[in-house]
């Protein structure tokens, strides 16, 4: 599909092909570029948005690039691009590169969002509505955004980027950008419509065209001062041999509201044998390319398969389930609990090497649950010593907590639950050989024990 280049009068079309060399040497180093192991043979120009002049002491670009790699159309990524005659010693770590030709000859450039003012000026915009070139930024307008919060950098990032303003708020910059209703606004507008506490309301947001459609690049929430992180604090109880127990509770608890929050704002549907077959074929595919790209689970590919073919087994049965939109990629990480010790869920993205389509699918809750339970036993296995007990008393706590509210324990199906574990342990496996090599054994722990086993 043809794009429309967007642009401010003042971006010069020869930009793109001046920053080529140096964008070829940054982005696959960057923690968020999906298309890492693969060589960027170029880029193309989807926006140019210039959101300080160039001109002055400090310039600043919003670009919506797409890098083009061997055997895909291209992923898009959104780039805040600082320029600058010279960098201050503090933003070192934020350098791209220095200027040899083109409109910015003789300037350096770098990842502005290391810069408080580059930051202050995506919240002024936020605050002020504003449409510059083919970005809208819009608001919630019965939530306020003060002037004058410091920005700050979130330096532990994942696949995207984020800005802390003042402990009053947090900016999401998504990194890579699909056209159409991304899930991580949708879904905590739905929450907050619901009046759901567990996911702070989105206060505003970044909009932009993308092939056609809308496409969310960034949103604004409440920051929950002083919060801990799930994956931390659990480290942090295993490192001091602390019972979890509680929290696990909790969490399930918080869970089973977001769940249920979620039923009632969007619709529900019946998965049957016609239905579920998708969703079982996709494992099933997940598996076979997995085995391909990480030879080490050869031996356990039958153990791992009969996993899916129970479910099949299951539906062909007669056995339906009710699937809904869910969080998608629910773990450790992606839940907050605040000092007075309520629990939040946040990141409603979803896989981000998925398909928007697919992220958007309803999908059994069970998929959610099993993406906690796994994360319980990464972090299990992570300590030093590993504690595979910690683990089993969190995952048998997180599943009650969640009956209390839901009504019904996950346990009682273990034939999905096995089925939606296996197949996350399976993508754990692949990211991790090709992201951390060192965490392999981890989800590998798991492969063995699944394929060995009927039942989680």
């Amino acid at each position: 599909m043809s794009e429309a280049v967007i642009r401010t009068a003042t971006t010069s079309p020869a930009l793109l092909a001046s920053l080529d060399p140096l964008l070829r040497e940054w982005l696959p180093r960057q923690r968020w570029f999906a298309g890492k192991g693969r060589p960027v043979t170029g880029f193309s120009l989807v926006a140019a948005t210039e959101l300080l002049p160039v001109e002055g002491r400090l310039g600043l670009y919003h670009l919506l690039v797409r890098a083009h790699q061997p055997m895909t159309s291209g992923d898009c990524y959104q780039l805040l691009i600082g320029v600058r005659e010279a960098l201050p010693p503090h933003l070192a770590p934020a350098l791209i590169g220095h200027m040899e030709e083109g409109p910015l000859a003789g300037r350096t450039v770098y990842e502005a969002l290391y810069d408080t003012r580059p930051a202050e000026v995506l919240l002024e915009a936020l605050r002020a509505q504003a449409r510059i070139g083919g970005l809208r930024f819009e608001r919630d307008p019965d939530q306020e955004i003060r002037s004058g919060l410091v920005p700050r950098m979130v330096t532990a990032e994942q696949s995207n980027s984020s800005v802390i303003y003042g402990d009053t708020f947090i900016l999401k910059l998504l990194r890579r950008v699909v056209p159409g209703v991304n899930p991580d606004l949708e879904l905590p507008l739905a929450l907050a419509r619901e009046g759901c506490p567990r996911v702070p309301a989105p206060t505003a947001w970044l909009h932009a065209e993308l092939d056609g459609e809308s496409s969310v690049l960034g949103v604004l929430q409440p920051f929950v001062q002083g919060a801990a992180d799930g994956w931390e604090l659990a480290l942090r109880e295993l490192a001091k041999g602390e019972d979890f127990t509680a929290e696990a509770r909790a969490l399930g608890r918080a869970t089973a509201e977001v769940h249920t929050a979620l039923a009632r704002a969007l619709p529900s549907v019946t998965l049957g044998a016609a239905q579920l077959q998708p969703l079982v074929d996709g494992m099933t595919e997940r598996l076979e390319a997995a085995v391909q790209a990480v030879p080490s689970l050869r031996p356990y590919a039958p153990g791992l398969h009969s996993a899916f073919t129970a479910l099949a087994d299951l539906a062909a049965e007669g056995r339906t389930w009710t699937a809904q939109r869910v969080h998608g990629d629910l773990h450790l990480g992606q839940c907050l609990r605040s000092p007075a010790g309520q629990w939040s869920l946040i990141d409603f993205e979803g896989e981000p090497s998925k398909p928007l389509a697919e992220r958007r699918m309803p999908q059994p809750p069970a998929r959610d649950v099993a993406g906690m339970l796994r994360s319980f036993d990464y972090a299990a296995l992570s300590a030093d010593p590993p504690m595979p007990g910690w683990a089993h008393a969190c995952r048998a706590a997180y599943c009650s907590g969640y009956a209390e509210v839901a009504g019904a324990d996950p346990r009682t199906d273990p034939v999905l639950l096995r089925a939606y574990e296996t197949d996350k342990a399976i993508y754990e496996v692949v990211y991790e050989a090709r992201h951390r090599p060192d965490w392999l054994p981890v989800p590998m722990a798991a492969i063995e024990r699944y394929a060995t086993s009927d039942l989680i």
